[in-house]
């Protein structure tokens, strides 16, 4: 099957509705297509309508490429959808809602429901630690205060240094993955169930001088790093870390300007996703969520808090 290289080349090509659909099949059923419903294979496939309909005698159902998936009950034609993913999988710094809209032809509304929905499909859900030499730290992410409105800092901004801005926690293992997290609060309960849960006992550690961060060195070769005094002292630094809230907040700032703190969690999955896909091919990151957006659902009410996350 041919494969997309560059986006000029993606969107022509699933603009082609069987092409959409056989590409998409191929990655969700590497090993034909099943049933969802009843796990079924070798289901019939209804040209005419591009469904297919299971062959199972107690079940007998049709069913879309897009039911059991991300794209589930959109009304949005599959090329779109891969186009869209193709665009948020790739763009080193995001893509705006409001760029998706213009370029696929929808409404801002419906765009910004459809990145929020790829990036559930980019959400790392594997249970494997990191290891080896493991760097931690945590960020502030919250607008900067020069840049609002008067009447809008006074509201918003309370007080001083990380006051009402909201947290993310990173860990990174050198040379490896990032794995991030929106918290509430960096005091030891948190930070100590964060790391134990992500990192192998017995790996290095290395963090600043947070003293939320004391009482590790039993199960981790811990190293610290005082900021007040220094950034690297030999092999001890954060800077791997340092460098991706860099770009998270590029992203932030630069892209979508303004991110509720519920919805943190979201585009730091986004940023976690292309960060540990650095070294793969446009076409193989893209691929690589597609691998993952069936068995995940987001709907608008659980989106929007109407559902509890």
């Amino acid at each position: 099957m041919k494969t997309p290289k560059t986006l000029a080349d993606a969107i022509v090509f699933f603009d082609n509705a069987d092409n959409a659909l056989s590409y998409y099949a191929a990655k969700r059923w590497p090993n034909g297509v099943e049933c969802p419903y009843c796990s079924t294979t070798n289901p019939m496939f209804l040209a005419s309508r591009r469904i297919w309909k299971c062959r199972a005698t107690d079940c007998r159902k049709q069913f879309s490429a897009k039911v059991g998936s991300i794209f589930e009950d959109s009304p949005i034609a599959l090329g779109k959808w891969l186009a869209a993913t193709w665009m948020i999988a790739n763009c080193k710094n995001g893509i705006s809602s409001y760029e998706i809209a213009r370029d696929l032809g929808v409404t801002q509304k419906t765009s910004w429901f459809m990145l929020h929905r790829i990036r559930e499909a980019m959400q790392d859900k594997t249970a494997t630690k990191l290891g080896g030499e493991v760097e931690v730290d945590e960020s502030f992410i919250g607008g900067k205060a020069r840049n609002m409105h008067k009447a809008k800092r006074e509201r918003v901004i309370t007080g001083t240094g990380g006051t009402d801005k909201a947290i993310a926690l990173g860990m990174v293992e050198r040379g490896g993955n990032v794995r991030t997290f929106a918290i509430s609060t960096r005091r030891k309960h948190e930070l100590h169930v964060r790391v134990r849960e992500n990192v192998q006992a017995g790996s290095a550690l290395y963090s600043d001088a947070l003293k939320s961060y004391d009482g590790l060195d039993k199960e981790y070769q811990r190293a610290v790093v005082d900021h007040a005094v220094e950034y690297v002292r030999g092999n001890v630094h954060t800077n791997t870390m340092e460098n991706f809230w860099s770009l998270v907040k590029r992203q932030l700032h630069g892209t979508y300007i303004s991110v509720e703190s519920f919805h943190l969690f979201r585009y730091l999955d986004e940023q976690s996703f292309r960060y540990n896909g650095r070294r793969l091919t446009d076409a193989e990151r893209f691929a690589f969520v597609l691998s993952h957006a069936a068995g995940r659902r987001l709907t608008w009410n659980r989106l929007t808090a109407k559902e509890a996350q």
